[in-house]
């Protein structure tokens, strides 16, 4: 289940000192089967202090974390939406990705030149976004001509296909994103067939300078993205793109005191990490044993025989039951026996939602 945020951002912000980061510290390829890696795409383990505990717990022979995407996508300029510059790949690069990891540059720097003469992170956040809900806005138009007739005959499914488009074309003619729009389950599903830009999660990444990362809220630029993203309902994750690629190449006991001497608890690229995965509803159950620790990633709200899924088809046709426990469970009583001890310990069936933290153990027959 290979799931993707793309980088974007106007040139010169730093959106390519962050892949570097990303790609410095991806994982190697050859540790995760599963995995198909692009040369634009950079893999990271997702940061997870309970597999951690698990391993200083079970010391298995291998220890797996769970890991995410990031795509490196082409930079913006204005006019992007007509074709201008890299307009075109880039606008198509944004539709197979997740979700938006918008990078906007909140440092002064003479020496490095910003399109625009000067650093303004909302003009540089709102050039970005106009792009977007242009090209979304030709889509839901250029729908609408195609629905309209059908829904002046009444015809059912048109009717509520064209509820949406209104609903959508009117947000986006507001300059409003379409994730902005509330709709229903049913609604979103029917938005969901147009692959519109602004309707995948965004958040913000406010590349900072060395000397202010460490106190986001005493930069002016990132003070204002903030209240840019607030309005907007996004998270800003404050960064320093130059410092994380020097980060990513250390190691990790050099990487966490580095990080101690200035004054952080976890790196940039871990919030970001950590950020992008909930940002996408995503959850981490586990399988524990002597052999190997692993985290694997869900979509919240997928039952037992999904999950199971993830980890071979096999195991989703044949799915007879699953036995699980929670992490705190596990932690808290100190070896699966004390859990069942405990009556901590549960068999669940095909209707079983999976919760983030669960171990599992999948059995089936096929």
């Amino acid at each position: 289940m290979p799931l993707t945020a793309g980088i974007v951002g106007l040139p010169n912000v730093g959106k390519s000192t962050l892949f570097n980061a990303i790609t410095h510290s991806q994982v190697e390829a050859a540790n995760y089967p599963f995995a198909t890696i692009q040369p634009n795409v950079g893999t990271v383990e997702v940061p997870d202090k309970r597999l951690d505990k698990l391993r200083e717990m079970i010391n298995p022979k291998k220890h797996i974390p769970t890991t995410f995407e990031f795509t490196d996508i082409a930079g913006l300029v204005k006019g992007a939406s007509k074709g201008e510059g890299l307009g075109n790949q880039f606008l198509a690069n944004i539709r197979e990705v997740d979700a938006i990891c918008h990078v906007v540059r909140c440092f002064d720097d003479a020496d490095i030149t910003h399109v625009d003469g000067e650093v303004n992170p909302i003009r540089d956040a709102e050039t970005i976004m106009y792009e977007l809900i242009f090209a979304d806005l030709d889509v839901v138009e250029k729908r609408m001509s195609k629905v309209q007739r059908k829904a002046d005959t009444k015809e059912k499914d048109a009717v509520a296909e064209m509820a949406v488009l209104k609903k959508l074309y009117e947000a986006l003619y507001a300059s409003k994103p379409a994730r902005s729009v509330e709709l229903s389950k049913d609604e979103m599903l029917i938005a969901r067939n147009y692959s519109l830009l602004t309707i995948k999660p965004m958040i913000y990444v406010a590349n900072m300078g060395e000397d202010s990362v460490s106190d986001p809220e005493g930069n002016t630029h990132y003070q204002q993205l903030k209240e840019l993203a607030e309005k907007e309902h996004c998270d800003v994750i404050a960064i320093c793109a130059k410092l994380e690629c020097e980060i990513a190449q250390l190691e990790e006991e050099d990487r966490a005191m580095f990080l101690e001497d200035l004054g952080m608890d976890q790196s940039g690229l871990d919030k970001l990490i950590f950020a992008a995965y909930h940002m996408l509803d995503l959850g981490t159950y586990f399988t524990i044993g002597p052999e190997e620790n692993r985290a694997w990633t869900f979509r919240k709200g997928m039952t037992a025989p999904e999950c199971a899924g993830i980890i071979h088809t096999d195991f989703q046709k044949g799915f007879i039951r699953a036995e699980c426990f929670s992490y705190d469970d596990y932690v808290a009583c100190g070896s699966e026996q004390a859990v069942k001890d405990a009556g901590k310990f549960r068999l669940e069936g095909k209707e079983y939602i999976v919760q983030d933290g669960d171990i599992m153990h999948f059995r089936f027959n096929v």
